[in-house]
């Protein structure tokens, strides 16, 4: 009896541990959503250093009514990035009508490449270029950085032949979009004297006073009149 009764205490009290390791993760959990800032969906203040405001746009903004975006936002919208092509054959099915579009309105405007490192770059390179054909009053060209390579020595080798090619061929030099950490602890070391676009949902603004950042991407899900779902939106140290 006596060992059946150490056995019931011993569950008893497993059973008791085991309960309030599940309500202190479980508390963790929801104090950790309860405190969550979401993304902004509005235009905030410029933060110190930052002078503009812009969207950057691709498919999944559908068919944006620009005309609806810029008489609703044009006293805040200062420049707008599109995607125009991914991987070595992928063309944003977009691409052709926002650029036409923003010519026609002269907004300044630029273009992105969704940049897959375990695919050629230079095809990659060709690939945006058979697509974006450059203007004298575009923005640099861009290449959005997301995706990690198979080590971090194979994804830097292989945006440096992009970045190179188009910038041989462009006359420009892209910028570089990426994530705040991809920035911090792989890309700024490696890319000396190009220009970051910084993804970052937080609101630490000292993160951005580094020179080599000239765009913050502060909000993935901004509401504006005319575009249909969330969009990003952007400051910018660069006055337009």
């Amino acid at each position: 009896m006596a060992k059946k009764r150490k056995q019931r205490t011993y569950f008893k009290s497993l059973f008791t541990i085991i309960l309030l390791l599940a309500i202190a993760v479980g508390g963790v959990y929801v104090w950790r959503k309860l405190n969550r800032k979401p993304a902004p969906t509005h235009f905030v203040a410029l933060p110190d250093g930052f002078n503009t405001y812009g969207i950057d746009v691709s498919h999944h903004q559908q068919k944006i009514d620009w005309d609806t975006v810029l008489e609703s936002s044009d006293s805040l919208i200062s420049f707008v990035y599109c995607k125009a092509t991914e991987g070595i054959d992928h063309i944003d099915s977009q691409w052709e009508r926002n650029r036409k579009i923003l010519l026609e309105k002269e907004i300044a405007h630029g273009a992105y490449h969704f940049f897959l490192p375990k695919k050629s770059a230079k095809a990659q390179a060709v690939h945006f270029l058979s697509q974006y054909k450059v203007n004298v009053n575009d923005l640099p060209p861009v290449l959005d950085a997301e995706i990690e390579g198979n080590s971090n020595q194979q994804l830097v080798s292989q945006m440096r032949i992009w970045l190179e090619y188009v910038e041989k061929k462009t006359g420009r030099r892209p910028v570089i979009y990426t994530s705040y950490n991809m920035y911090k602890e792989v890309l700024k070391a490696s890319f000396k004297g190009y220009k970051f676009w910084v993804a970052n949902y937080n609101t630490i603004e000292s993160r951005f006073q580094d020179d080599e950042i000239i765009h913050w991407q502060y909000s993935d899900n901004g509401k504006i009149a005319g575009i249909k779902g969330p969009v990003d939106l952007n400051f910018s140290k660069t006055e337009f």
